[in-house]
């Protein structure tokens, strides 16, 4: 809790600071104060944020690769269920001694990277994957190896390979919410496996306010920590977010004041046409 209390008043202290002047005209009190926050941390952040309705989005380092290590597990899951749709798969196939629900649930809510490569191997391999995203016009992007070979090769954070840009990862997410990857069965039961997701409890989801409606996936490499997926304001309207922190020692506390910031940022938005953003000291209990 003390973690938590800390991270709160760093993030107001953060959003005392002026706007850039590089920042977009329509959210540019947000997208400054999320630049200052990834300027105060020692590590290396990347953040994009896109509203679903209007598409608005703010963003720092959007276009910098970075490791998608398990987020990458949204992809898999969205591939599968795409060929259950086509009829090409079924949610009842026994893959390893489980269902593909099985194995489908153990990879999102509990990231069971075993589940995930028997998932990905069954669709054909990493290059299938990839071939899918491609075929869709999905750049920015780009899945190489399986989990068990990602985990086994040397740590380099800064690897190409599996890896992904915020921009490109909040658009995978919004194809996913729009129906443009999915049929609307198929998106809601992803979505209710991601709401269900049971990892990274100190990294998204541990400023926002009590009962606010999250979907996401986390990944974790050694030096790396990233959670991505959809946020739902008071007001209905839902954020499609990727937070990505490399090299730092507070990389869960960096992403749980992002997420608290694109939160209160896009809030203000909505209230006011010229939204003068103003934070209070103590946000409730997360």
């Amino acid at each position: 809790m003390k973690r938590l209390a800390g991270a709160m008043l760093w993030l107001w202290a953060l959003m005392a600071a002026p706007a850039l002047a590089e920042a977009p005209e329509s959210l540019r009190f947000l997208e400054s104060r999320l630049g200052y926050l990834a300027a105060a941390s020692p590590g290396n952040i990347g953040i994009a944020a896109l509203d679903l309705k209007t598409g608005e989005l703010v963003a720092v380092q959007g276009d910098e690769p970075f490791p998608m290590a398990s987020t990458m597990k949204i992809a898999v899951a969205a591939n599968y269920l795409a060929q259950v749709e086509f009829g090409r798969r079924s949610l009842d196939e026994r893959i390893g001694g489980r269902t593909a629900s099985q194995l489908l649930a153990a990879m999102i809510i509990r990231s069971d990277n075993h589940a995930t490569d028997l998932l990905l191997r069954n669709l054909g391999g990493p290059e299938r994957l990839q071939e899918w995203l491609e075929q869709r016009n999905l750049t920015g992007m780009r899945v190489d190896r399986t989990i068990a070979q990602l985990l086994a090769a040397k740590r380099d954070l800064w690897d190409v390979r599996d890896s992904s840009t915020p921009k490109a990862m909040v658009e995978l997410l919004r194809r996913l919410d729009n129906g443009t990857l999915l049929r609307p069965w198929s998106r809601a039961y992803l979505l209710d496996l991601m709401a269900q997701c049971k990892t990274g409890r100190n990294r998204m989801r541990a400023l926002l306010p009590a009962g606010t409606r999250v979907e996401h996936k986390t990944g974790t490499l050694s030096g790396y920590t990233s959670d991505v997926g959809f946020i739902t304001l008071p007001n209905g309207r839902r954020l499609a977010v990727a937070f990505f922190a490399r090299a730092a020692s507070n990389r869960p506390q960096v992403i749980a004041a992002a997420a608290r910031a694109v939160y209160d940022g896009f809030e203000h938005y909505y209230r006011s046409p010229f939204p003068r953003a103003t934070y209070s000291t103590t946000y409730g209990t997360p």
